[in-house]
């Protein structure tokens, strides 16, 4: 097992690198995002974020992506700091079994999405968010940009109206759980709030960088506290059981830490009280997580020993 101080972590992620080179499938790129469908698979970018702010990484680690649903985990943290536990009165903590952008279990559980990371989930949360700020978006921009120390963090418009145009089952997700009382917006706000906060480019050492308060117990870069450690212990165990789809089991099973995917190719896990990771390839599996990215961080489980098990 290697050891996994700050100075043996860089080996570990060029040990992973070399071996991800060699990895001949690599999945394929979102094409039902038509901005997203013409990244190369085969990028690979990956980095490591130390508890004092010290990062490093191998690959692609400085290049921007797009966030997508990464950016859920970030809003989830900013709501659950404002109104607390009466947020999930609104949406639940449990896997969903389907994917991610299904509307079937709507129906059945009266407007309630199952959890925060699933897109009605992440609807519902962008709401209670904009309802508390009057820019959910905007909250969100400023918080990684003084987390990750990179004030040119930005929303990329091309991507937002990319998923604007192709944005129908999610327009009518919002207006089914509006039916049932459970948005407070508009829709078309809420709708324009969650593409643009989906929208968000950011680079691997961005995104371990402002994921940092996860492995803080609530502590920010700049020694504030955003939740509770009560509050960081639950959005962990959510992004756990709920971070990767209808796949956390077997992420889970794999990597053995809380992580949050995205269709840009993006992952971003937590090792509480030691360091934050995120991974980058833009091919992904046919359940929308990163075919790479899941193998990378498997790997660096493994070769290090650091799990939450």
């Amino acid at each position: 097992m290697t050891t996994t101080s700050s100075l043996t972590f860089l080996p570990v992620l060029e040990r992973i690198a070399e071996e991800v080179e060699r990895t001949p499938g690599r999945g394929r790129a979102a094409d039902y995002i038509p901005a997203l469908a013409a990244c190369d698979p085969r990028s690979f970018g990956m980095a490591v974020a130390e508890l004092d702010g010290t990062v490093y990484g191998v690959g692609e680690w400085r290049q921007p992506f797009s966030t997508q649903s990464i950016t859920k985990v970030f809003t989830l943290a900013l709501d659950l700091a404002r109104e607390g536990d009466e947020l999930w009165e609104h949406v639940g903590r449990e896997p969903s079994g389907n994917p991610f952008n299904s509307l079937v279990q709507l129906e059945y559980e009266n407007g309630i999405p199952r959890n925060p990371f699933i897109n009605a989930g992440a609807l519902v949360v962008t709401d209670r968010l904009q309802t508390r700020t009057g820019d959910a978006a905007g909250e969100l921009l400023d918080f990684l940009r003084a987390e990750s120390g990179n004030t040119g963090l930005d929303f990329d418009l091309e991507v937002a109206a990319s998923e604007t145009a192709h944005g129908d089952r999610n327009a009518a997700l919002a207006h089914f759980m509006a039916s049932y009382g459970n948005i407070d917006n508009d829709v078309p706000t809420l709708l324009d709030q969650y593409f643009r906060q989906c929208s968000v480019s950011a680079s691997c050492a961005d995104l371990a960088l402002a994921t940092g308060f996860l492995a803080r117990h609530g502590i920010r870069a700049d020694g504030g506290r955003l939740l509770t450690r009560s509050q960081a212990k639950q959005v962990n165990a959510v992004m756990l059981t709920c971070g990767t789809y209808d796949a956390a089991g077997d992420f889970a099973y794999r990597v053995g830490l809380p992580g949050k995917s995205g269709v840009g190719g993006g992952i971003i896990a937590v090792v509480p009280g030691r360091c934050t990771l995120c991974v980058w390839s833009p091919g992904l599996d046919e359940r929308g997580n990163s075919v790479a990215g899941v193998a990378a961080l498997d790997r660096f489980t493994t070769l290090t020993g650091l799990s939450v098990f």
